[in-house]
């Protein structure tokens, strides 16, 4: 008879950053009881995923032992743990668990999705814990970017597991709660099976800094400042936008919350407690009747998105609001890796205003969410886990970051998505690998990443299209001429001559030519019509377009 084992399969968020999804098992293999931490999105880009809304991971393999996932615990309110609760939902049907603030925003996610709010259960920190199958789970406060993070406490009768979720070392966040050594000091003492840890910035080689550090220089930015005063940053950071709002306040000046994402966040920490105190905001309107030198907006949109609040500064007018020569523009934030264009855009959008752009490169006016490499040793040092797993991130830091558990004498290994590991041992070892993918949330369908959509939409978007049209009577003759419906491609080309006329005229003689046989049969018809117009436009123009043929039989 099998023994049992405690696993962990990423489904998402290893090897990458973004998408976070960690399954935990224990109990025989094949038949073990589940529990997910985090259920995460990532972003699309035009050049890979033109048109997907968003994406997410792949969960066929726990969708397809729904009966055995016991719950879904999110460990804190950033898109990429907690952006796919809502669209899974119905698909995993678990309860899931959640501290206040995180749960207030998975709610608002599942009103949107026509879900009960009630599938979300608030969770109090640790000691309080949640007793699921063989599993004891408990949350533990440690500092982030967001309010109310939280690290996991999984106990199993294989041992204690402790995932850090996305965490930093700040004594003083300002808003949410500190890192407190002493904690993870108590709850490691009787040993810890496993620690699975952020590596987000395992390159990183100086102490992350605190997030009190940034209000006399934000405010000294402010009160130096001329004109209208704009900042960004991630609207789920509340601790910044707070920081950011007082600065304005001190400095004299009226503050607007500009963007629904950042208005949500506010209210959110306000309706569980996390903010209680808040400088008074003014709305849009009443701001465009004020001095505009008395003016501190801040405003979403610090990734470069386009509809965002940022870009429609940037790009013109916003909510009455427009910004002129003298004003100053803050990035109180880091350009994530990929969004670099975007946010390169609006700073020369704002420059051609003649606006004061300052960002993140003098590193005075934001500090990182997540652990440095001293950091991350510190919490190895407090837990001295019997073995290191990361997660959250790229491949180069899951390996940079196991290095550094080796050579500490912690057992080890660079685990990727869909990499099932037996935890059981001394040391982690591969059991099984596990197909895993990504889904796409496209207009309002979910499609598989392999299943075509997105792949002929990018040679469409590379190579323009052809539609084909021909006619042919009962006889399986030609009715006149074959026309073509051209899009995306140039309209003439070496010969001179238009484009559509040099192809009809090449695939009327085609028709011309072809045999019974092939006129007989659509599949050899379209073929050949395919390939010839491909052929013909590559002459003409130097593209192989993709061709649709539609065939009219008159019977």
């Amino acid at each position: 008879m099998s023994t049992e084992r405690l696993i962990y399969l990423p489904l998402g968020g290893a090897g990458e950053i973004g998408m976070n999804a960690y399954v935990y098992g224990y109990g025989k293999p094949g038949k073990e009881r589940l529990i997910l931490v985090d259920l995460g999105v990532a972003f699309p880009d035009m050049d890979s995923t033109p048109g997907v809304d968003l994406i997410m991971p792949d969960m066929t393999w726990l969708q397809e032992r729904a009966d055995q996932l016991e719950g879904i615990f999110i460990t804190h309110a950033h898109e990429d743990h907690i952006g796919g609760v809502a669209h899974m939902y119905s698909k995993l049907n678990a309860p899931i668990f959640a501290r206040a603030f995180t749960a207030n925003i998975a709610r608002r996610k599942m009103k949107e999705h026509g879900h009960p709010e009630d599938a979300v259960q608030i969770v109090s920190a640790w000691p309080e814990v949640i007793k699921l199958g063989p599993f004891t789970v408990g949350v533990v406060p440690i500092s982030h970017s967001v309010p109310e993070s939280g690290g996991m406490v999984i106990d199993t009768p294989a041992g204690r597991v402790l995932h850090s979720g996305d965490f930093k070392t700040d004594p003083t966040p300002i808003v949410g709660e500190p890192f407190d050594p002493a904690v993870w000091s108590e709850l490691s003492k009787d040993g810890v099976q496993a620690l699975l840890c952020d590596s987000t910035n395992v390159f990183s080689p100086n102490p992350g800094r605190s997030e009190l550090e940034l209000g006399p220089e934000i405010t000294k930015l402010v009160e130096d400042a001329k004109g209208m005063v704009v900042a960004t940053t991630f609207a789920s950071n509340v601790a910044r936008v707070k920081t950011l709002a007082e600065a304005g306040e001190r400095a004299g000046r009226s503050v607007v919350l500009l963007g629904r994402a950042m208005q949500r966040m506010v209210e959110a920490s306000i309706e569980t407690g996390v903010l209680t105190q808040f400088p008074k905001v003014v709305s849009p309107e009443e701001a465009t009747q004020m001095p505009r030198e008395n003016l501190m907006l801040l405003v979403t949109g610090s990734q470069g998105e386009r509809r965002a609040a940022s870009a429609q500064l940037a790009r013109g007018k916003y909510r009455g609001l427009q910004l002129k020569e003298g004003d100053l523009f803050l990035f109180s934030s880091k350009t994530i890796p990929g969004n670099e264009k975007g946010v390169i855009g609006i700073i020369n959008q704002l420059s051609e205003k003649g606006v004061d752009v300052v960002d993140d490169s003098s590193g005075v006016y934001h500090v990182s969410g997540h652990a440095n490499r001293p950091d991350l040793e510190t919490l190895h040092d407090l837990v001295k886990p019997k073995m290191l797993i990361p997660m959250h991130g790229e491949h180069r830091h899951l390996r940079e970051h196991s290095r550094l558990g080796l050579s500490k004498g912690m057992a080890s290994a660079v685990v990727v998505n869909g990499m099932l590991m037996d935890l059981t041992g001394d040391t982690p070892v591969v059991a099984e690998y596990i197909d895993t993918g990504r889904t796409y949330l496209d207009g309002s369908v979910k499609i598989g990443a392999m299943d075509g959509v997105v792949r002929d939409r990018i040679r469409m978007a590379l190579n323009g299209h052809v539609v084909v049209t021909v006619i042919l009577d009962e006889e399986d003759e030609p009715l006149g001429e074959p026309w073509c419906d051209v899009k995306g491609l140039a309209e003439t080309g070496r010969s001179k001559e238009g484009l559509v006329e040099v192809l009809e005229k090449d695939l009327n003689q085609f028709l011309k030519r072809a045999g019974k046989k092939t006129l007989r049969d659509d599949d050899k018809l379209e073929e050949g019509l395919r390939r010839l117009t491909r052929q013909s436009a590559q002459n003409e123009i130097g593209k192989k377009p993709e061709v649709t043929v539609v065939v009219s039989r008159m019977r």
